[in-house]
């Protein structure tokens, strides 16, 4: 964690301007479209696009125990303004570099009275964010503080929302998307983020944070006096749920962070939670490595054409280890129970169970190119890890699965970060389910692959609510904050009519094509491919499957609507990737091939067949010769998708 201390704080005091009298005070961003103002005396912001007010003047409060609300009766002592232009290389993600251009204006400020403590605020604009946050230096009546609760407003225009209502704190951000006006949203009701907006006659805002480190995370709360209100509200300790946080100054609190553009796709380019996060720690990513996992738990680990049960057992994991080498998936996750019950928190998970030969089943991996992963309930890491993670090591495991965590106070938030730190010391993966949005502490920990945090295609086993409307919401809201567990790949496809939840061998809504795009719109560096073996031998589709990759150099957002489609390209290497999806609409997308280099491309369209509208396991191959001159015509069936490999075969 970042820290800076007192006598960094009188330093900045030497070289900052002398005492400001104005009562607003601004940064821009480099194109100039973008503002963030700050006014003294009670703290608070208001954030300008394009001449027009996207938050209107809003406060900037943390309620502390015992003390004074900090950002109440405040004046400004110096401020510095300092521009960003730097450019590093990613070890992976949805581009291969990350521009940090923008400006940062730091603002030293002190109470007028009473304990006259002193903080800084650090404030950011990019061309498609603004983002600020609070630096607590150490100081005599500042050493401790005990946080009660956040308090900071974001007062909208009129807008419709596209809010993720969470029922308490205890939460595994598992819910479908509500759509309404601000005013109409449930005072009741937590929202999680990002928390996305459009703004009447005006722009997109989306919310959330970045940087979460020793501190709670943030919801927002419908204002029960205010109609196009929110309020700020952090996760209570699970241990003293009177207070949020305890604090030990220095300390930085969270980033708040507000994408802003005319069109929400642009905010599935953007890296400003990178760039608002800290540098990696880990000196060599060399060992890290992205893939697709082969995942026997989705079909309740289904065996066909053998002679044996297919269960949790050495015979199904080599059989599932055999599909993961043949099909060119990196990884083989053993899921729950393999130790013990998957919901005992004091089972030992460096044992396993009598029908699992852990040797035998990594040694047979090992000889096929294949990783193993293990899963993992978080009670037992944390009790455990420090003597499970080197032993795993020794075994030869890749990576662990740590599940169940289902809350983000404090406490959670500082477990993460000892589950990402021993975990790179052991040179393990992490996926982290059961879990909050990311926040950016991958940059800091790229072992950190992927996270759920949604409401993912495992609900197809017990439940309707995994449905392509939702699909289509995701892109534009979850997927803002980071990497995405979604886990798809399903081949028994149904439609709306025909679909019916079932735990053993689950079927999913929507077409075939559909989840095969899946694979390009939904970022995750380790990516689940769902079903057992036979659901896919000889099937059209899988080849893409086989040859997508899970990282990439570039991201494009071609056109789409929140909620109905989304069309998306990106480019690994040399050669550039299209996903095409839609919600139970049909639809006909025109796709300008302008993205494409110069030269000529063969590409290999996979998309909804003729038939699809009444038989969704139907897709259609095709290759095609193309150029950047081009606009490609796809139509999507209801539920429907489009998935496309474009491989450069001539270039002057």
């Amino acid at each position: 964690m970042k820290k800076i201390g007192f006598f960094s704080v009188v330093v900045l005091l030497l070289f900052i301007l002398p005492t400001i009298s104005y009562a607003i005070h601004s940064v821009s961003s480099p194109n100039g479209k973008l503002r963030i103002d700050f006014f003294e005396e009670n703290l608070a912001y208001r954030i300008i696009f394009d001449e027009k007010t996207v938050v209107s003047r809003s406060p900037i409060r943390y309620v502390l125990q015992n003390a004074a609300t900090l950002g109440v009766d405040i004046e400004l002592i110096g401020k510095k303004l300092t521009p960003m232009n730097e450019t590093v290389e990613l070890p992976f993600g949805k581009t291969k570099y990350l521009h940090n251009r923008g400006r940062e204006l730091q603002f030293v400020f002190r109470e007028k009275s009473g304990a006259r403590r002193q903080f800084v605020i650090f404030a950011r604009a990019y061309n498609d964010a603004v983002a600020f946050r609070i630096f607590l230096p150490l100081q005599p009546n500042l050493k401790n503080p005990v946080v009660v609760d956040e308090r900071t407003s974001v007062r909208f225009p009129n807008g419709t929302a596209y809010a993720l209502p969470l029922k308490n704190f205890q939460t595994p951000y598992e819910n479908n998307y509500q759509t309404a006006p601000v005013e109409k949203l449930d005072s009741q009701s937590l929202y999680g983020l990002p928390f996305l907006i459009h703004l009447k006659e005006g722009p997109w805002v989306a919310v959330t944070e970045a940087a979460l480190d020793d501190f709670p995370g943030m919801y927002l709360r419908k204002d029960k006096q205010e109609r196009n209100t929110l309020i700020t509200q952090l996760a209570p300790l699970h241990s003293d749920t009177t207070v949020a946080a305890r604090l030990t100054t220095p300390h930085f609190l969270p980033w708040r962070v507000f994408m802003v553009s005319d069109n929400p796709g642009k905010f599935i380019e953007s890296n400003v939670i990178l760039n608002l996060s800290e540098p990696s720690k880990v000196e060599n990513p060399c060992w890290i490595r992205p893939g697709k996992v082969a995942w026997p738990w989705w079909s309740d680990r289904v065996v066909e054409g053998r002679n044996f049960k297919g269960g949790m057992n050495t015979p199904t994991m080599k059989y599932y280890i055999d599909f993961a080498a043949e099909a060119g998936l990196e990884y083989l996750l053993i899921d729950a129970e393999w130790y013990g019950k998957h919901d005992t928190p004091d089972e030992d998970i460096t044992t396993t169970i009598p029908e699992i030969d852990m040797p035998e089943i990594v040694k047979y991996a090992d000889s096929r190119g294949v990783g193993v992963l293990l899963w993992l309930n978080w009670q037992c890491v944390r009790d455990q890890m420090k003597r499970a993670f080197p032993l795993y090591q020794k075994w030869g495991i890749k990576g662990v699965k740590v599940d169940y965590m289902n809350r983000d106070d404090q406490e959670m938030v500082n477990f993460y970060r000892r589950v990402a730190e021993e975990a790179a010391r052991c040179h393990l993966v992490v996926d982290f389910h059961g879990a909050y949005k990311p926040c950016g502490l991958r940059r800091e920990f790229p072992n950190i692959l992927t996270r759920e945090g949604v409401l993912g295609l495992e609900w197809s086993k017990w439940s309707k609510k995994c449905n392509p409307q939702h699909e289509l919401i995701l892109p534009y809201t979850r997927m803002l904050a980071g990497p995405m567990d979604f886990t798809p790949g399903s081949f028994r496809v149904e439609n709306r009519k025909n679909f019916k939840p079932q735990f053993t061998d689950p079927m999913v809504m929507g077409t075939r094509a559909h989840q095969l795009a899946m694979y390009v719109v939904y970022e995750s560096p380790l990516q689940m491919v769902v079903g057992h073996p036979a659901s896919f031998f000889a099937q059209t589709g899988f080849q893409f499957i086989k040859t997508v990759p899970t990282v990439w150099d570039t991201t494009v957002f071609i056109s789409g609507e929140v909620g109905k489609y989304i069309v998306l390209a990106r480019k690994h290497g040399n050669e550039w990737y299209l996903g095409c999806m839609t919600d139970w609409n049909s639809r006909e997308v025109s796709v300008p091939l302008s993205f494409l280099g110069e030269g000529l491309y063969m590409a290999q369209i996979y998309r909804d067949g003729a038939g699809a509208d009444e038989d969704p396991e139907q897709v259609e191959a095709v290759l095609k010769e193309v150029k950047s001159s081009d606009v490609l015509k796809i139509r999507l069936a209801p539920g429907g998708g489009a998935a496309v490999r474009f491989i450069p075969t001539w270039t002057p």
